[in-house]
């Protein structure tokens, strides 16, 4: 495997899930000269701090265009993963939501022309997708003004489902509650997610920097799915020992929260009708330019956490234990 360079990288939102593994798979397979990281809770940095030393940090909100404009100096790679991601809250501070998450990219795009930054990687969702909800809707805005923007550097957004482990996830909230003899909180047993495994996301990420991908690709990668009652059933089986039905847990049902769909979407069959698959790990990058339908794709539906490849129970236990989930 050839060795890859990306010179001095930036992340913006540094300290959350992604950032931290990012830094460490940088760091491992030596593939920049500096990382910095750029974020406004100085708590996370300073812990974040002692586990990386090597690491530079700088406070600063991306809503801030002097603070951004100090950090991006000398920037070769931007990893764009500061955002307001939390979907109730969101619904409730849209102004706010839309001051981070769209602004925030268009003063990154704009200082990145100024700094002479080669490759600008956005990080993106699939709740950009039809979206429903003030965080989805931004992240769609925020793809559409990567792909707008005519600068120096190149923009590429990459978007992903959940992130298994990742702030906010179900899976540590389920693991606390049946250890603890908790009723389980559940939003509905049928609804879907994409589950992509951290190491999966930081991969895609790397491509999305390195490969000659098109100025204002959308990148995603085809990821499988479960629904809750599986996901139940497989940290049932960490926790007891054994795989047990549905009703034999303690479940309350609290309802879809507001901003919240059954399934989410990952690409829309217009969307497929303008990507291709690059590689062999089923990596479809979709240009905003491409008007022909491309032979790579044959589906004439969108690509939906329902209509996907299902994880069984077995797969999902599998999958949250090689990624050290049950710790």
């Amino acid at each position: 495997m050839r060795k890859l360079i990306l010179g001095n990288v930036l992340i913006t939102g540094g300290t959350g899930t992604f950032g931290n593994a990012l830094c460490r798979h940088i760091l491992d397979n030596d593939l920049a000269r500096t990382i910095k990281v750029f974020s406004r809770d100085e708590d996370k940095q300073f812990y974040m701090k002692k586990k990386f030393p090597e690491i530079y940090f700088e406070i600063g909100d991306v809503k801030d265009e002097y603070a951004l404009s100090r950090a991006m100096r000398r920037i070769d790679v931007i990893f764009h993963a500061a955002a307001l991601k939390h979907v109730p809250i969101g619904e409730e501070f849209p102004e706010e939501v839309i001051e981070t998450n769209i602004n925030g990219i268009r003063n990154v795009l704009n200082i990145a022309d100024t700094e002479a930054v080669s490759r600008i990687v956005n990080l993106s969702s699939d709740k950009a997708v039809q979206p429903v909800n003030a965080y989805g809707m931004t992240k769609a805005l925020s793809e559409k003004v990567v792909a707008a923007h005519q600068g120096r550097g190149i923009g590429v957004s990459l978007r992903y489902g959940n992130v298994l482990g990742s702030r906010g996830s179900v899976v540590p909230l389920f693991l606390e509650q049946m250890k603890n003899d908790k009723e389980m909180t559940v939003t509905n047993k049928n609804m879907t997610r994409f589950l992509l495994p951290i190491s999966k996301a930081i991969e895609l990420a790397i491509f999305c920097a390195v490969e000659p991908v098109a100025r204002g690709s959308v990148v995603v990668i085809k990821s499988p799915a479960c629904d809750i009652e599986t996901l139940i059933k497989a940290i049932g089986r960490h926790v007891y020992g054994k795989y047990m039905k549905y009703e034999d847990f303690r479940i309350k049902e609290i309802g879809i929260r507001p901003g919240e769909k059954i399934h989410e979407t990952l690409l829309t069959k217009e969307e497929v009708a303008r990507g291709y698959i690059s590689g062999e790990n089923e990596i479809c990058v979709v240009h905003p330019s491409i008007k022909n339908n491309n032979v790579d794709f044959v589906e004439e539906k969108d690509f939906t956490s329902e209509n996907t490849e299902q994880y069984s129970p077995e797969q999902v236990f599998s999958l949250l234990q090689t990624h050290g989930l049950f710790n």
